[in-house]
Order: C-alpha cells, then sequence, then structure tokens
C-alpha cells in the first residue's frame, strides 16, 4: 500500500522545491477582504450599517458565504428554478419578497430533514406545520410542497408582522419563535433587532439573510460567474387534480406518461406508493410538460445570471 500511494503521488503531483513552492504561493494564492455596502435594506427596513458591531457581524457573514462558495453557487443556481414558484406567492399574500431568502438560508433550497426533525425548503416541525395548516401524515407531508410550504410560512411571517412591528423581527422570529423574540423585546425594553439581545443563533440569523442578499444581488462583485446555462431552469408543469384514492402511484405515473421517479420527484409530498385519501380532499400532482426534462429543451428565462435577482 505504501508502495502505490508513493507511486500515486509521484505520478500526478509535480515535485517542488521549498523555495518554489513558497514564491508560488505568495505569487498565486491571494484572499481578499470583501466589499460591505454603504447602504443596506431587509424588506424596506433599513439595517444601521453605521453602527461598527453590525458592519461587523454582516462582514463576518458575507465573508463566510464567500468563501464557502460551493453552498452559495448552488443556492445560486437552485434560484432560478424556484425563486419564480414562491415569488407570485408572497405578493398574494403581501410579505416582502426579502423574506425568501429565508428558505435559502434554511434548507439551500432542498427538501432535507434536519436533526430537530424540521423538514423541506421552509424547515417547518410536524407541530408548527400542523399550526400552520399543512397536512402531516403517514401518506402526505405538505412540508415538502414547495406551493404549500411557501404559502404556509407567508401566513406566518404576516402573523410575525402584526405581532411583532416589523419584517426584521419577523425574519428573527422564524428562527427563535414569536414568543422568545417578544419576550426579549418586552424584558429589553427594545423594539430593534439589532438592538436587541439575542441568542447566538437567531443574532445571527439577520445578518446570514443579508449576506445571501447582497451576494445573489451583485454575484461578480462577490467572485460568482456563471453562465445562463449553469442555472437550475424553470421547469413548465401539467396538474392533475385528483380528489379520490390512488391504489397503485406507480401505475398513476405510467398512466400519465412518466415514471414513478419523475413523480416523486416533482411530488415528493406524496410519502407512500399510494394516497389513501378518505376525506375525498383534492390534491394538485404536478408532472413537468413532455419534452422539458431534457436539457437542451430547458429555457432559462433570464437574460443574464446577474440579473436575477434584479427587482426581487
Amino acid at each position: 500500500m505504501a508502495v502505490f500511494t508513493a507511486f500515486f503521488i509521484n505520478a500526478t503531483l509535480p515535485l517542488l522545491g521549498d523555495d518554489q513552492n513558497e514564491r508560488d504561493f505568495h505569487n498565486s494564492y491571494k484572499i481578499y477582504s470583501v466589499p460591505i455596502p454603504y447602504r443596506l435594506d431587509f424588506a424596506g427596513e433599513n439595517v444601521p450599517l453605521e453602527y461598527a458591531f453590525v458592519r461587523e457581524n454582516l462582514d463576518r457573514e458575507i465573508s463566510i458565504n464567500t468563501y464557502w462558495a460551493s453552498a452559495t453557487m448552488i443556492i445560486f443556481k437552485r434560484a432560478n428554478r424556484y425563486i419564480p414558484i414562491m415569488e407570485p406567492i408572497f405578493r398574494k399574500y403581501g410579505v416582502p419578497t426579502d423574506l425568501a431568502y429565508v428558505a435559502m438560508i434554511e434548507s439551500q433550497l432542498s427538501n432535507v430533514i434536519s436533526p430537530a426533525a424540521a423538514v423541506g425548503f421552509w424547515q417547518f416541525t410536524k407541530a408548527a406545520a400542523i399550526e400552520n395548516g399543512l397536512e402531516v401524515n403517514d401518506e402526505v407531508d405538505e412540508r415538502y410542497n414547495i406551493l404549500k410550504s411557501t404559502e404556509a410560512a407567508c401566513k406566518l411571517f404576516k402573523s410575525s408582522h402584526e405581532r411583532l412591528g416589523s419584517w426584521t423581527l419577523a425574519a428573527a422570529a422564524y428562527n427563535a419563535g414569536k414568543t422568545r423574540v417578544l419576550s426579549a423585546m418586552t424584558d429589553q425594553q427594545m423594539r430593534d433587532f439589532y438592538h436587541l439581545y439575542l441568542n447566538d443563533e437567531t443574532s445571527r440569523y439577520l445578518y446570514r439573510i443579508l449576506a445571501l442578499k447582497l451576494i445573489c444581488k451583485e454575484p461578480q462583485r462577490y467572485g460568482f460567474l456563471l453562465r445562463n446555462k449553469d442555472l437550475q431552469a424553470p421547469i413548465p408543469m401539467d396538474q392533475i387534480v385528483i380528489d379520490s384514492p390512488v391504489d397503485d402511484l406507480v401505475a398513476f405515473a405510467r398512466k400519465n406518461g412518466v415514471n414513478y421517479k419523475i413523480l416523486k420527484d416533482n411530488n415528493p409530498w406524496l410519502r407512500k406508493p399510494k394516497l389513501s385519501n378518505p376525506k375525498r380532499k383534492s390534491y394538485i400532482i404536478q408532472l413537468p410538460k413532455p419534452g422539458y426534462l431534457l436539457y437542451d429543451k430547458q429555457q432559462r428565462v433570464i437574460s443574464h445570471p446577474d440579473d436575477m435577482f434584479k427587482g426581487f
């Protein structure tokens, strides 16, 4: 094994002397401090960058997101597919679209499960999901439904805004809960997020959102260079309304011209290979329009990747 390892390394890496290695390092390897803007808002509410601690907290999160480049790049690529789905729901409920960045930091726009069993793009726990009108059982889990869960998140944001008085505090409450944020406001006699003493996770939460907003608004400024073909394209969907039981979703998929994988990929809220539907509820199953799973058929909808979040 030792002989093989030595051969592998010698065969693939140039042998540099110490002096050459040091010269190459100094000449080629550079890390820059990221730019901090002079003005910034969140959901139309001013970010007080005149305070040193605000700038320092923001600098920390921009630096992390800039130099943790792989994760940020993936979020940016996914956003081109999923933000157009979310945006009309935000406008329907009168919620500022800046709050979509919450989903980006919660889940990187994917249906992940957290160690605390929070699920989906918006990371609802089971109790919070049911409280906000989502169906969660063995066969149906609407936390995995981007349309339904985004509606639930918007309702929660509106409720928090009405109770706490700002969208900034509503975003913080999404992490800590309305009760905890309201208690801190009452105890500290302070209604401004930036001057509230909160736990470390919640204190960082808004700055993480702001950092991602800055990078998404001006990706080239932070070193992210993408082409249209790099982005995940929106996929036009056909919608099938069902209000009766489906005993075999594999057969249902075939009947509708797709396989079970495509059915599940686009309807992850279906948790079993059947849908009993004892209450005869109406569900919407989404399937890609014919041909749109082929890469060459997919259309990127923006003129340039840097324009993705303009006006958003």
